[in-house]
């Protein structure tokens, strides 16, 4: 798709070089050669979002229109390293000036990872991606999973400093910039990696400032991101705008980890809605392009006259985005957009990607091919109309077992935050599981923290899944307990108090009960600052674990009953 910009190249050449349109219609009637400095500069940008350690393609695949029936979806097989890797070289071949071409990310190429990457701290899809040319990323939320400590190692390279050195050779950090520029200290005012970088294209300078959503800070562990602050994405942009024109920038590209919610196809946008819409709307005029992700969706877009792009997850999409650079103005003239679908089996596989993901598998294969049990049916993570999923139960119960002991917890209740639950639990062949298909489905690996809250205090953390009303965190919750909530009801009252109990017996609002999350929740994380308060903590095992060992004692494993969380309207 090809969507014009405000400066189309006609009205620049009216405007700063009178007569210079007139001369080349001129020449053109004449069939005279166009001069070299009436000719526009092309420029390829190859751009990912979201990969998340997906140096495998995730089973999932990506969703489109079906050709042959524009009202249903089909699964296209699409992603892994060594089919993107293939693909980021063709496009990079097919572009008009090959040498025109820089290949960017808009956030979260780490964490939340499958087996392979997270074993190693994702230090693999580092390599991956330095070695597929990747030049400039900005910062996504979960680039902050381990705190800001271990994503500027992720930069500069080194040992883990608890694990040490795991893999097959020194970890030498990326050789792409990570870029943050809405990321401030707190105490020096200044940004933990840098704001922006400039490149040129024959002579022709383009700006890439990287952003980091504004709401990092609720959805991230607060003790890995303590003295950071996350800026206004829009207001970050504005106040770069004078600095790069002083440095002769009129060419300005955003990398955004925040995104929307189209209605159409992967390449298509006939709506979208989101945070990314207002955002644009605030960007100075001078932003041209503005490339975002965090939503894990795909769509080529026109906001407010400017092109915006996103390429869905897991690596299954490249977006190729063709400009034009006008050698008067110096500003982008036109550009348009492509995601390109990564289809696995159709493009042939990069050797060394093959040579690097071998390599690690070497050490992993033996902890990840570890059989875990069975399922009888696949266990989704995708919730119901109330917010409850199976996977999601399975996840809880698994909690609740790994702690229910007096010597590990004496915990009679477990919940676990949607958003660490990843991906389905598959049923493949005679339905056997491993470690690492567990993983995959919960990938974070936290320690679980049993503690005492009181029955009110319960409540108070449900009330807390519409911090957000516009975005419910739905908890999971184990066997035994349940409630009902009312969306029709005001903020702070969803939850009905009489529906609350705990193996038919109402939850007593002054008692107390021994209650296991993980430690990302019992520190805040995702707003649920409730669970701060609770008493008593005990740390345990790693979620991964408990689960783990849930599937050894209970297989084979099916979906349970959807009864413990009730929507009333």
């Amino acid at each position: 798709m090809s969507y014009p910009l405000r400066q189309m190249l006609v009205a620049v050449m009216l405007t700063t070089a009178p007569g210079l349109a007139s001369r080349a219609i001129a020449q053109s009637a004449t069939q005279v050669t166009t001069p070299v400095a009436a000719t526009p500069v092309d420029v390829r940008i190859l751009a990912i979002n979201d990969f998340h350690g997906y140096l495998r393609p995730s089973p999932a695949g990506i969703r489109i229109a079906d050709p042959d029936d524009k009202t249903k979806k089909t699964m296209v097989a699409a992603g892994g390293s060594e089919t993107m890797a293939t693909l980021v070289k063709q496009l990079r071949a097919q572009a008009t000036n090959p040498k025109n071409t820089i290949f960017v990310a808009a956030g979260d190429l780490i964490g939340a990872s499958p087996f392979l990457s997270a074993m190693f701290h994702d230090e693999p899809t580092v390599e991956s991606l330095s070695m597929m040319g990747l030049e400039i990323a900005s910062v996504g939320n979960h680039e902050f999973d381990e705190g800001k400590d271990e994503l500027l190692r992720m930069q500069n390279g080194g040992c883990h400093p608890v694990d040490k050195c795991q893999g097959p050779h020194p970890f030498a950090g990326a050789r792409f910039h990570y870029l943050a520029a809405s990321t401030v200290e707190k105490d020096t005012g200044k940004t933990v990696l840098p704001a922006y970088e400039i490149r040129e294209f024959e002579g022709i300078p383009v700006a890439f400032i990287g952003l980091t959503l504004k709401g990092t800070a609720t959805i991230v562990s607060p003790p890995g991101i303590a003295g950071l602050e996350f800026k206004d994405e829009a207001d970050t942009v504005n106040a770069l705008v004078p600095e790069l024109k002083a440095r002769g920038v009129e060419a300005i590209v955003v990398l955004i980890h925040e995104g929307g919610y189209p209605t159409g196809d992967y390449n298509e946008c006939p709506g979208i809605s989101g945070a990314i819409v207002d955002i644009v709307k605030k960007f100075d005029s001078a932003v041209d392009v503005v490339i975002s992700g965090h939503t894990h969706q795909a769509y080529v877009c026109e906001v407010d006259g400017r092109l915006v792009t996103s390429g869905d997850k897991y690596g299954t999409l490249v977006t190729t985005i063709d400009l034009k650079l006008d050698r008067t103005s110096r500003d982008i003239v036109s550009a348009k957009a492509d995601n390109v679908i990564v289809r696995t089996g159709a493009t042939a596989r990069d050797p060394e990607q093959t040579a690097l993901l071998e390599a690690y598998d070497k050490l992993a294969a033996p902890l990840g091919n570890r059989p875990a049990g069975s399922v009888s049916e696949t266990l989704s993570h995708i919730p119901d109309h109330a917010g409850e999923s199976a996977l999601g139960d399975i996840i809880a119960d698994a909690q609740l077992a790994a702690t229910q002991t007096s010597a590990k917890g004496s915990a009679v209740i477990a919940m676990t935050n949607p958003g660490g639950i990843r991906i389905n639990v598959t049923k493949k062949d005679e339905g056997a599981v491993s470690y690492a298909d567990l993983f995959a489905s919960q990938p974070f690996r936290n320690q679980l923290v049993t503690l005492t809250l009181t029955g009110a205090q319960i409540k108070n953390v449900l009330e807390q899944q519409w911090r957000d009303p516009k975005l419910p965190r739905i908890l999971q919750v184990s066997n035994g307990f349940s409630y009902s909530w009312d969306d029709a009801r005001p903020t702070g009252d969803h939850v009905l108090a009489d529906s609350l109990s705990l193996n038919g017996t109402r939850i007593d609002t002054a008692g107390s009960y021994r209650v296991t999350v993980n430690n990302y929740l019992s520190v805040g994380g995702d707003g649920f600052t409730v669970l701060k308060d609770g008493t008593a903590p005990l740390v345990g095992a790693y979620d991964i674990d408990a689960l783990y060992g849930y599937f050894r004692a209970n297989g084979p494993i099916g979906p349970p009953p959807a009864k413990r969380i009730t929507r009333i309207n």
